[in-house]
């Protein structure tokens, strides 16, 4: 209404995964030509304590009020607060229009667990099935891909299933002396639930941006992953570029079942990397000349 867009305009609830099930859908959009620009976003309110006691009688919640992802001390989730937006255009239509691009989406996927053991327990094989299809897609090889912004909940029975998907697929003929880098923002945020998969995505971004990936926290205690190659970033550090060309992927999952994944790449040349000490964080756009 505010800015008279004529495009399709939908709310998607997919639970923890909605926000970026809906950067999927304006992906489609956009290949389609059915939209020239899109514009996902996703926000999370906590307005009642419905939910919250809920999370606490199913044992969801961490005692602490802290995720603590891929940690030996994880042992459930803390809720939080956001919202976050970003712009979308296909790539020839950005540079034509001169559009500053902080990185390019390769590919996106969402899939369902389908029967599962319960609500909130993930289906490994469904997990492994959307990884291989959004790699596919993309067309990368496994080793080159860097850093995975994982949904990491920090919860004992999630993060190990997710873990060992990514072990499956992108740790297939890697050299433990280049792991597979993880994170997850909900360590440094909270869970934002609707909204995480789109702090993720702005995350990696930004990351990408600044040519340095940023800490996870909450994981003094060590890590929980066992396979050696993946480790969990703790301490800042730049981007690795296994490949040459600096790849990323970003996951969500549902607690319903429906689970998202987007294979992110650095802007393309002459889009110039601003290192931490350079200056302030970017305004978040992945396609921008907004601010």
């Amino acid at each position: 209404y505010v800015l008279d867009t004529r495009g399709p305009s939908l709310a998607v609830d997919t639970a923890c995964s909605s926000s970026l099930v809906a950067v999927h859908h304006a992906c489609v959009s956009l290949r389609t030509g059915e939209s020239d620009t899109a514009i996902a976003a996703g926000v999370n309110l906590l307005l009642s304590p419905t939910v919250t006691v809920a999370f606490r009688r199913a044992g969801a919640l961490a005692p602490d009020g802290r995720c603590k992802p891929f940690s030996a001390a994880a042992d459930g989730i803390g809720r939080g607060e956001g919202c976050a937006a970003v712009i979308l255009k296909r790539l020839s239509d950005a540079e034509r229009d001169g559009d500053r691009v902080l990185a390019v989406i390769r590919a996106s996927a969402v899939n369902s667990d389908g029967r599962s053991n319960g609500l909130m327990a993930p289906n490994p094989a469904a997990q492994l099935a959307l990884l291989e299809r959004a790699y596919a897609q993309a067309g990368l090889a496994a080793e080159h891909v860097d850093y995975v912004e994982a949904h990491g909940t920090g919860t004992p029975l999630g993060d190990p299933i997710e873990a060992g998907a990514l072990s499956a697929v992108l740790g297939a003929g890697r050299d433990p002396d280049q792991p597979l880098l993880l994170g997850s923002a909900k360590g440094n945020l909270g869970h934002l639930e609707s909204a995480a998969g789109i702090a993720g995505l702005v995350k990696t971004v930004l990351a990408l941006h600044h040519d340095g990936i940023p800490p996870s926290l909450h994981c003094e205690r060590g890590s929980s992953l066992t396979d050696p190659r993946l480790r969990v970033v703790t301490e800042p550090e730049p981007w690795p570029r296994y490949g040459g060309t600096a790849v990323a992927g970003v996951s969500g999952f549902g607690f319903g079942g429906t689970n998202a994944h987007v294979v992110l790449e650095e802007g393309p040349p002459g889009v110039v990397p601003v290192r931490p000490a350079e200056g302030p964080a970017a305004r978040v756009h992945l396609l921008s000349d907004l601010d």
